[in-house]
């Protein structure tokens, strides 16, 4: 029989508590909260007396504009020697394919598995997964508080920074009472809500603005308006000097057209393996889970907010989101 929430919630206060030794780590090219859950859980359990290591994958760092404010001084980049003897803790991070440890040799006895994505595959010695929680930061919060961690500003800040990114600064569905009320007591903490929102949203490099234009000028709608998405192809980042990372924001701005019940991004790219589309989605008003299309992409993530890769062309592409929300709608 699966243990119930407050089961996994308390065997996870537990193992945390009785831990001595800890690797904290989440999934590739982490985001907001990924980034947020991670560091504030090193730094609550650094305070309860734990040795913790944190580990980002070299090719993670440095991290882009939005994050080069937090401090990952004591992050590693190289998995621990002692790895296999420590408490690991997955967080953010629905399976171990979307981590850079899966390439590692490290088989730990012991994996508590902490996040909020509804796919998570349940991996973990422990598993507790909250889906209706807006954000893995959210899950660390409330953990802190069963570990009677003292909440100081700069673990306050960075669950801050989890909250808002996942949230979409409060506008997604998932962004609840309780996410307010956890803003409220982070905020009361003495972080500078104001302060953290710049940095995020609007220190923007004049790159990225020329990669926004070249996005919006080549929108296109389909199904009657209820797909609005855009493509950028290798030219427009070369072209702007823009980075991948760059894209962050634009499939947003698509989901607010008029109209849009999904929204999607199609990005070309070229590693190793060939050139390949990623694709970001959004669902504009809550009723098209497009964490579905994205599995029939061989993808995941949230019913508002998901992404894949794929090798198919473009026009393949768009024929596949167009008929994935005609089954949806």
């Amino acid at each position: 029989m699966n243990p119930t929430a407050t089961e996994s919630r308390e065997q996870t206060i537990g193992a945390l508590s009785a831990g001595e030794r800890f690797l904290l780590v989440t999934h590739e090219h982490p985001d907001g909260d990924a980034l947020g859950s991670l560091l504030s859980m090193a730094m609550i359990l650094r305070g309860l007396g734990k040795d913790v290591v944190a580990f980002i994958a070299a090719d993670d760092l440095p991290l882009s504009y939005e994050y080069d404010w937090l401090d990952v001084s004591e992050v590693v980049t190289q998995v621990p020697d002692d790895a296999d003897e420590r408490v690991v803790v997955f967080l953010d991070c629905g399976n171990t394919e979307r981590s850079p440890l899966v390439d590692e040799a490290a088989t730990p006895e012991q994996v508590l598995n902490i996040d909020h994505h509804h796919d998570n595959t349940r991996f973990g010695s422990i598993d507790y997964v909250v889906e209706d929680a807006s954000s893995t930061a959210e899950i660390v919060w409330d953990l802190a508080r069963g570990l009677g961690a003292p909440l100081t500003p700069a673990i306050a800040e960075a669950l801050y920074l989890g909250l808002i990114t996942d949230t979409g600064r409060f506008m997604y569905p998932n962004a609840t009472a309780r996410s307010h009320e956890m803003a409220t007591e982070l905020l009361a903490a003495g972080i500078d809500g104001n302060l953290i929102f710049r940095r995020v949203y609007e220190n923007l490099p004049e790159a990225k603005l020329h990669l926004f234009a070249r996005a919006l000028t080549a929108t296109e709608r389909y199904l009657d308006g209820r797909l609005t998405l855009s493509v950028l192809s290798n030219d427009d980042f070369e072209q702007c000097e823009a980075p991948a990372s760059y894209t962050e924001g634009i499939v947003d701005f698509l989901r607010a057209v008029d109209g849009t019940r999904v929204a999607a991004l199609i990005r070309e790219t070229t590693d190793e393996h060939g050139e390949s589309y990623r694709i970001s989605m959004r669902s504009s008003d809550g009723e098209i889970d497009v964490s579905k299309i994205a599995r029939a992409g061989g993808g995941g993530g949230h019913p508002a907010a998901a992404g894949f890769k794929s090798e198919l062309s473009r026009g393949d592409l768009i024929e596949l989101l167009c008929t994935q929300i005609s089954e949806q709608s």
